[in-house]
Formats: structure tokens, C-alpha cells, sequence
């Protein structure tokens, strides 16, 4: 049994950003399928008492639970320094975490998978109509972040020679807006960084169809 264990659901991008992290740091760890799914594994009484959001995912290490994938990863930052994740001059370190954050406070927060559900259940919205709503975020975070891109040097990866949180957290949701068939065009510099980054083992040992609990389609 590895030190680590990682409640995770294959389909879930903020899962997916602590095993991008886990696997760029080298990190051993057991796997836990939660199914966020039709199963809504997530809502049962024995997960709800190790994340009381009901919410993946969730990292146990030496008995204790670390949730929300920002501070799963600065956790991992901190108890497992090398490689870092973050930049080391503290400026473009504040930059990577402020592009992070753009992507899970506020593009992710706007087109997760219970706000599509609210849109359709209690709002009566229809495929066309959250389609737009999806659409409307996902182009005006990702101009934004382009223009911040191209405000600074041209690097391999978002903030340099190597990927850091910015990248964890860019291909993710760059992956989810290709699901959802956004134009993506319009952003040249983060289609670049995200195909760099999508060759690279651990970004690959990483992706929803490596997981033990991948189901085609879905």
C-alpha cells in the first residue's frame, strides 16, 4: 500500500490536475475510483465522511484527508519539493499561481459538471443554451489568459522551461473544452504549450483514458 492514496474519478479535471502533479513529481500512490457519475459515489455516507463537500478529489497521506486540487498541490509542493511545481523567482511564481487560479476559481467554477446539471434542472435551460453559457466563458477566460501568454516571454511552457502549476492546471481544461467542441483556435499560444506538454510521460500517464477507472464515452 503506497503512502499516498488519491480519490479520484478519471472524467474529473481537478483530479486530473493532482495526478499531472503527482506524476511530475514521481510520486507512487493507490488509486480510489470514486464514479461521480450516474453511481454519484461521491453523495455516499462513507465518502462524505472522509470529504464532507462530497467532492473528488481527495488525498489521504499519514491519516489525514487534503481536498481542493490547489491545495493538494501546494501540499505535494511542500512535503515533496523536488521537482518544484512553482517557479523560483517569486514574481513568475505569483503569475503561475494567478493563472491557476484564473482556471479553478473562476473558468472551471462557472462550467463544472453540477453547474450544467443546476443549469438544466432548475434554470430549464437546453442543450443549445448551455452550450452557449459553456461556450461564452471558455472563450472569454481563454482570451484572457492568451493575452498574458503573449504579454510575456516566448518559453516552452506557460512560465518557462518546464511545466509548473499553470501548465497542471491549463490541460485540463483545455482538454474539457475540446470535449465540448470550443473553437480553440483564436488561442495559438496555449494550443502550443498544451500539445508540448500533452507529449510528455507524465502528462500522458496522467490523462482520463490511463486511469484504471476509464469508461470510453463517457
Amino acid at each position: 500500500m503506497a503512502e499516498l492514496r488519491l480519490h479520484n474519478f478519471f472524467r474529473n479535471s481537478a483530479g486530473h490536475r493532482v495526478r499531472i502533479a503527482l506524476a511530475l513529481k514521481g510520486l507512487d500512490y493507490d488509486y480510489v475510483p470514486v464514479n461521480i457519475g450516474p453511481a454519484s459515489e461521491q453523495k455516499s455516507e462513507s465518502y462524505l465522511r472522509l470529504n464532507p463537500q462530497g467532492l473528488v478529489p481527495a488525498l489521504e497521506h499519514k491519516g489525514a484527508v487534503i481536498t481542493q486540487s490547489s491545495a493538494i498541490i501546494e501540499y505535494l509542493e511542500e512535503m515533496f519539493p523536488d521537482p518544484a511545481l512553482l517557479p523560483a523567482d517569486p514574481l513568475t511564481r505569483a503569475r503561475a499561481r494567478a493563472f491557476a487560479a484564473a482556471i479553478a476559481a473562476e473558468m472551471h467554477a462557472l462550467n463544472n459538471s453540477g453547474v450544467h446539471r443546476y443549469l438544466a434542472s432548475e434554470m430549464g435551460l437546453d442543450d443549445a443554451q448551455r452550450q452557449n453559457w459553456y461556450a461564452h466563458w471558455a472563450q472569454k477566460g481563454f482570451s484572457a489568459l492568451e493575452a498574458l501568454l503573449a504579454a510575456g516571454p516566448d518559453t516552452p511552457f506557460c512560465f518557462g522551461d518546464k511545466p509548473t502549476i499553470a501548465d497542471i492546471f491549463l490541460v485540463p481544461q483545455h482538454l474539457n473544452y475540446r470535449r465540448f467542441k470550443i473553437d480553440l483556435s483564436p488561442y495559438p499560444r496555449i494550443n502550443r504549450i498544451v500539445a508540448r506538454c500533452e507529449a510528455l510521460p507524465p502528462f500522458q500517464a496522467a490523462a482520463p483514458e490511463a486511469q484504471p477507472d476509464y469508461v470510453d464515452g463517457f
